[in-house]
């Protein structure tokens, strides 16, 4: 493989190098501005009313109640005070300084209201008034304008249509919403696409005892966004976890390259909605039928970037509750402690689902917990205490199963017996993890009507704990492969000194001066060999009578293909055979020919190829993504590639470990690395024609679909045997 890596860094060192680059400028600029935003000096409300029970009425009691660290304005030209504090008839007649505004007023009047600010030297502005995008093109027009008001005054805009934010910082206590309640003080942030939902949350976060530092509700996301909550968090001393709710994103390529930088230093949990069919679009190649009817693209931009995604915001709390006071899992192994054996059984089986391993006890291990446990208890993982487990069995089992070199984390479950208090064997269970020391992380089942024991989230030590043995293993297989990601190197593309640039822009040129969409097998053979992908030997020809000379001049068995405008799926068409002498070429192709002529159809060429050896058939393919560009796809190729549906995705660029890890993910990865004694075949192959196709399209945007199909694996190197490229309209 002739490439010329450039030197690995960590994830750590790799933020050092971003952060000297000149993107650091605009990251520190966003930075300052949501200061403004979630630290302001001072808050004004426009639309503030007297009335409580209305929203603005709601808004301004929360910013009252939680007594916001500065001084706040009511703004309502119908009211001298507004809930007993002196009212203002416009924000330009406020006496001092606004560093936030905060708008509630009908939509029809939100841009001249925003106007205001912008005269009133305001630096943010909160628009939670609704009647924008979402109600249609008017109301875009409207989005569209007041951006441009908030630009051209310089504020940065949160909304509209949203439900506010909240920072709960004792310097700042910053309530600009109508929420009941504001959530208790922590260290979890959080953005909501939906306002709506985003009033639950933060009752949900109350009643889980999850801290919150700051949340924002961004509603139509005219302005402000996840990219930008995510660069003003990376900083933000006082939170540990990022939580995003996100319905859309705006520019996934940047949200990946924020999201990578951030997650190495800060855990990203995402909950994305919006599992509609990814494939809307019409495709024609077989990666195209491969990628549509999901959101691969989602699953590959996340996996890439480092940020956890859950499939509910239950399981985002879940792993929020682990994440927030327990390190990541050094690896996968984890023992299981229980005093009754039928919820270790389902926490086991569920772990084992989640790719997480149970850990197997050395025979010291094993020896300690026959000396603390009862005769009947089981010392294997999972370890069953019998009901009879005393909360000291609970803390003594716990220390030893920690202490195993083998073990990466413990689960441990609780029943409650006749015999044992809850509470007591909670505190147990808190001094069995103190005991540990943070070495392992520790997540609790405690399977109660009463749910979670108090004395789990006081002290220092504070445990996770779940309703579910279910519930802590699935928390604890996403934080697992979140530690993964973290430790792993961070590797740049790799620089391929070997392709000629100048000859695969010739071969799309030739295509687009056609006029045609679809690159002639010539074009293909041309664009391939510029990035050194290792095309089998062919001719193509255009004649029957061509056909045959060319049989004759390669020689030994060979395959021929048909060529003929609108034929993509060769094979299905009975326009492909293998297995010929040289001598059959001639009449293949004019039964062919004749065929495709009684189809009403003609053939304007054929492919004479030389029959490649045996190996296993994989696909390398690409479909460009209007939002998340090229999208590169790698799975079991052939005639079955659309029924086993064995693939994996990433997202350009892609880097030597992305291409390793997207062919160790196959089901079919087994018959590449020798099953049932067959020979193992040449993985770094096909490992390098992933990274080859994934520079090709990333370098030539204007490829909309590529199918490399199959690619056949050898014992030693691979044989592009058939490949087709066709680009976006234009």
């Amino acid at each position: 493989m002739n490439l010329s890596l450039h030197g690995a860094v960590s994830s750590s060192s790799a933020g050092v190098a971003m952060r000297g680059s000149a993107a650091d400028d605009e990251w520190a600029a966003t930075v300052r501005a949501l200061t403004s935003l979630l630290r302001p000096r001072s808050v004004a409300v426009i639309g503030a009313s007297r009335r409580r029970g209305t929203i603005s009425g709601e808004v301004f009691h929360n910013l009252l109640r939680y007594e916001f660290a500065g001084p706040v304005y009511p703004v309502n030209p119908a009211a001298h005070e507004v809930q007993s504090v002196v009212a203002y008839p416009s924000v330009e007649d406020v006496p001092g300084e606004v560093d936030l505004a905060v708008i509630v007023v009908p939509a029809a009047l939100v841009l001249d209201v925003a106007k205001g600010c912008a005269r009133k030297g305001a630096k943010a502005l909160v628009v939670i008034s609704a009647g924008f995008a979402e109600t249609g093109p008017a109301g875009r027009e409207r989005q569209d304008a007041l951006v441009r008001i908030a630009r051209e005054g310089g504020m940065r805009l949160v909304g509209p249509n949203c439900m506010g934010m909240v920072n709960t910082d004792p310097a700042v206590h910053l309530d600009v919403t109508f929420a009941p309640a504001p959530p208790p003080a922590g260290h979890v942030a959080f953005m909501s696409q939906s306002g709506g939902l985003g009033l639950a949350i933060i009752d949900y976060a109350g009643m889980l005892g999850l801290g919150i530092s700051s949340f924002v509700s961004v509603g139509n996301k005219a302005d402000v966004s996840s990219n930008d909550l995510l660069r003003y968090w990376e900083q933000d001393d006082r939170t540990r976890v990022i939580l995003l709710y996100l319905e859309s994103f705006g520019n996934p390529r940047n949200f990946s390259r924020i999201a990578r930088r951030v997650a190495g230093v800060k855990p990203i949990v995402a909950v994305k909605s919006g599992r509609s069919p990814a494939g809307a679009r019409a495709t024609s190649s077989h990666t195209g039928a491969l990628l549509a009817a999901s959101d691969v693209t989602v699953d590959a931009l996340f996996l890439q970037a480092g940020v956890i995604r859950t499939d509910t915001l239950a399981q985002m709390f879940d792993v929020a509750s682990l994440l927030a006071h327990q390190p990541p899992p050094r690896g996968r192994r984890v023992a299981i402690l229980t005093n009754a054996g039928g919820p270790g059984i389902l926490c086991a089986d569920a772990c084992v689902a989640e790719g997480l391993e149970i850990a197997t006890f050395g025979d010291e291990t094993r020896r300690a917990l026959r000396a603390v446990l009862p005769a009947s208890a089981s010392v294997d993982n999972p370890v069953d205490m019998i009901a009879s487990a005393t909360p000291e069995q609970y803390r003594e089992a716990m220390r030893i199963a920690g202490a195993d070199a083998g073990v990466d984390a413990l689960i441990v479950i609780f029943i409650p017996p006749l015999v044992t208090n809850p509470d007591d064997a909670a505190r147990a269970i808190a001094e069995g993890a103190s005991a540990l020391g943070g070495a392992v992380p520790v997540l609790t089942v405690f399977m109660q009507s009463r749910g979670t024991p108090e004395v789990l989230r006081a002290g220092d030590v504070h445990l996770p704990s779940y309703a579910f043995p279910e519930d802590a293993a699935i928390a604890l297989g996403r934080v697992a492969r979140y530690g993964e990601w973290l430790r792993r190197p961070d590797d740049a593309p790799p620089r391929l000194d070997d392709v000629r640039a100048a000859d695969a822009a010739a071969a799309i040129a030739s295509a687009r001066a056609r006029g045609d969409q679809w690159l002639a097998p010539g074009e293909v053979a041309a664009l391939l060999s510029a990035y050194g992908l290792p095309l089998a030997e062919q001719r193509v020809v255009n004649t029957v009578d061509a056909a045959a000379d060319a049989a004759n001049a390669l020689g030994g068995t060979l395959a021929l293909k048909a060529i003929s405008p609108g034929l993509v799926h060769k094979t299905e068409a009975e326009m492909v055979r293998l297995e010929l002498d040289p001598r059959d070429v001639r009449a293949a192709a004019e039964e062919m020919d004749q065929r495709l002529r009684a189809s009403g159809r003609a053939a304007a060429g054929f492919v004479v190829q030389r029959m490649s050896a045996s190996g296993v058939e994989m696909i390398v393919g690409v479909v460009h993504d209007p939002q998340f560009g090229p999208v590169v796809a790698c799975g079991a190729g052939g005639v079955l590639v659309e029924l086993l549906k064995d693939v994996s995705v990433r997202l350009t660029p892609i880097t030597v470990r992305d291409a390793q890890e997207m062919v160790r993910s196959l089901k079919t990865v087994a018959l590449l690395t020798g099953y049932r004694g067959s020979p193992a075949h040449d993985v770094a192959a096909l490992v390098d024609t992933i990274v080859r196709v994934g520079a090709l399209v990333d370098a030539h945007p204007d490829i909309g679909e590529l199918d490399v199909n199959p690619i056949i694996v050898h014992e030693r190197g691979a044989t592009v045997v058939d490949a087709r490229v066709r680009l976006v309209a234009g």
